[in-house]
């Protein structure tokens, strides 16, 4: 069981540390991107964390409408011509 958990622990490692020198360093957040290598490296998992939460640049999120206002039926002029 505890093996397991090192490897997994490892392998996070490594994942985080191969994301965050793939991240261009003007996207980076907080520190410079040779900061947070070494907080990923010297601090193990709780670098890990720490650069998922505070250094990982934020995805952008789906627009989901934008800015589009709803109109209702009466004032739609599109609906309107169907009639």
């Amino acid at each position: 069981m505890i093996k397991y958990l090192v490897v997994l622990v490892i392998v996070i490692d490594i994942y985080t540390l191969i994301d965050c020198a793939m991240t261009p360093q003007e996207k980076v957040r907080r520190f410079p991107k040779w900061a947070w290598l070494l907080i990923i490296i010297l601090t193990g998992i709780i670098g890990d964390i720490a650069w998922f939460v505070a250094g990982r640049p934020k995805r952008p999120r789906p627009n989901r409408g934008g800015n589009k206002r709803i109109i209702p039926p009466d004032d739609n002029p599109d609906f309107l011509r169907k009639l």
